[in-house]
């Protein structure tokens, strides 16, 4: 082999070796990078509350090994528009994103008949083996039952909230704001409620360039009661008509109010019905008996 054929391979060789260490060096630095986002990631979600149960004990599983099969997927994005908006109204927006509640839903299918089957193993429940295996059914829908009782619970609170920030509204409009400023001022200033939060964020998407009237469709989308449908159509007549808003918000915290006490007067009749079938049960028969107990004894005891 002559001399300059063996500088050639030199050559190669210390081009082969160079682009090695680039690689390594390269991989190196990707690793680490990684390393350091998966702990920023593990950092940041042991930092996040949970209202579900079993949240914290599965967030790692489902968010390391789900979320990526779910993530920017086209399958998913039908269910992913319809969770973000529930999401939002169920108040748990900081907790889940869409991708990651999906994730959630998807490893209840696999949790729940291990976690039955391990009561089953320990003898502590006793059910058959095709009830073990169709629970993971029961699995997906759990989580939209236990999300539809954070989004009720949260309308029970804007419905208690909604006559006075509607009257605070009002005040503001009256006093010289405009609708979207007296918003602002009731963000400001009101105490911290569901509906609240829902001003603001009303007010992000108007900042960021959705109509008045759009982002109070959205609005009543997410929020998903009748007084608040009511309310946004009204506003957004008004608003169409050129119509004074002070005196509607008026109007319309007088109708929540008279709402509200119909509501509670339905409740307090429906509660009187169910008190009735109890009473007769349990407490007409113990009155009877104190009344009628003595006249027997007496009966009993003065005839001997």
């Amino acid at each position: 082999m002559g001399v300059i054929e063996r500088g050639q391979l030199v050559i190669y060789a210390a081009y082969i070796l160079l682009g090695l260490s680039v690689f390594l060096l390269v991989q190196m630095l990707m690793s680490e990078q990684e390393s350091r986002a998966a702990q920023e990631n593990l950092e940041d979600l042991g930092s996040r509350k949970s209202s579900f149960p079993f949240v914290k004990l599965l967030r790692p599983f489902y968010t390391q090994y789900l979320v990526p099969m779910v993530r920017g997927k086209p399958f998913w994005e039908k269910e992913r528009r319809h969770w973000r908006r529930q999401l939002i109204a169920g108040g748990v927006k900081e907790e889940f994103t869409p991708d990651e509640f999906i994730a959630f839903k998807l490893i209840f299918i696999i949790f729940l008949p291990i976690f039955l089957g391990f009561l089953q193993a320990a003898e502590l429940i006793d059910i058959s083996l095709y009830l073990i295996l169709g629970s993971g059914v029961l699995g997906w829908f759990l989580p939209n039952l236990l999300l539809l009782g954070k989004v009720q619970e949260r309308q029970k609170k804007i419905r208690r909230a909604m006559p006075f920030i509607v009257d605070l509204l009002a005040l503001s409009t009256e006093a010289g704001l405009d609708f979207v400023g007296a918003m602002s001022k009731v963000v400001e200033k009101a105490k911290p409620s569901p509906l609240v939060e829902e001003f603001g964020q009303l007010l992000k998407e108007i900042k960021v360039g959705s109509s008045r009237q759009d982002a109070l469709r959205e609005m009543a989308a997410r929020i998903a009661m009748t007084e608040v449908n009511s309310f946004v159509a009204i506003l957004i007549s008004a608003d169409q008509m050129g119509a004074s808003i002070g005196k509607i918000l008026k109007q319309q915290a007088d109708q929540i109010r008279n709402q509200r006490m119909l509501a509670a007067e339905k409740a307090g009749a429906a509660a009187a019905q169910k008190v009735i079938l109890p009473i007769v049960l349990f407490v007409f028969p113990a009155v009877l008996i104190l009344i009628i107990a003595p006249f027997a004894l007496g009966m009993l005891y003065g005839s001997k």
